[in-house]
């Protein structure tokens, strides 16, 4: 069987074909049981993550101890790369939500590499450049872009494409707030709307996306 590889995807789209070698040789197969808990919120992170199977689920603790999602990592994905750059506490909690598989990359035996060989420094350094443009923009959309917009663009993030059946994305018009940087009357009034014209289905444990399509053009207006 081949050597499973990492993905070109994400934050290593940009990598070198040297220095994805130089990572794919360091890294590690991890696998998770469904509801197997890969790191908590506050343990040390020193490792670089992505996902060759299965699903993760990247949660956090609001600060009346409930558990809020923030993603799903699905396969191809990748989390945690700011590990390998400066590894500190987790600030949130990754969950296996299936039977799964990951890839790990330590800091460690990263750095002891490019002590081997120090030109791959040089594309390491370009790798932290593309992550903090990244970090940037999400920053900026936070703050300009009309909370319509964000909201739509985070309930198409947390929703994955359905398969044969519409999917429930059970989360609390707060916790969705809290997501978007809004108030939960505004989110409310939001999703209302899009009741009322057939793009969500709203319950009290949380809404499905009927009209993903619609929801898309919402999320991405300048592409009308």
């Amino acid at each position: 069987m081949g050597q499973t590889e990492l993905p070109n995807a994400g934050f290593l789209s940009g990598a070198s074909t040297e220095l994805r070698k130089m990572l794919r040789e360091q890294a590690t197969e991890i696998p998770l049981q469904a509801g197997e808990v890969l790191f908590e919120q506050g343990d040390k992170g020193d490792a670089l993550f992505a996902v060759v199977a299965g699903s993760l689920e990247i949660s956090v603790l609001a600060q009346n101890g409930r558990k809020l999602g923030l993603a799903v990592m699905r396969q191809g994905e990748l989390f945690g790369e700011i590990a390998l750059f400066d590894p500190g506490d987790r600030t949130a909690t990754a969950t296996a939500l299936e039977p799964s598989n990951v890839l790990r990359v330590r800091n460690t035996d990263v750095l002891d590499q490019i002590r081997k060989e120090p030109e791959l420094a040089v594309d390491m350094i370009h790798l932290a450049g593309q992550r903090m443009r990244w970090m940037g923009r999400q920053v900026n959309e936070q703050v300009f872009l009309p909370m319509p917009t964000r909201l739509a663009r985070k309930v198409l993030y947390l929703s994955p494409e359905p398969t044969n059946s519409l999917k429930k994305l059970k989360l609390s018009q707060t916790e969705l707030a809290e997501f978007v940087g809004a108030t939960r009357e505004a989110v409310s009034k939001t999703l209302a709307v899009w009741k009322r014209i057939g793009l969500v289905e709203v319950s009290r444990d949380g809404l499905t996306v009927l009209d993903r399509a619609a929801l898309t053009v919402l999320a991405d207006p300048d592409q009308i």
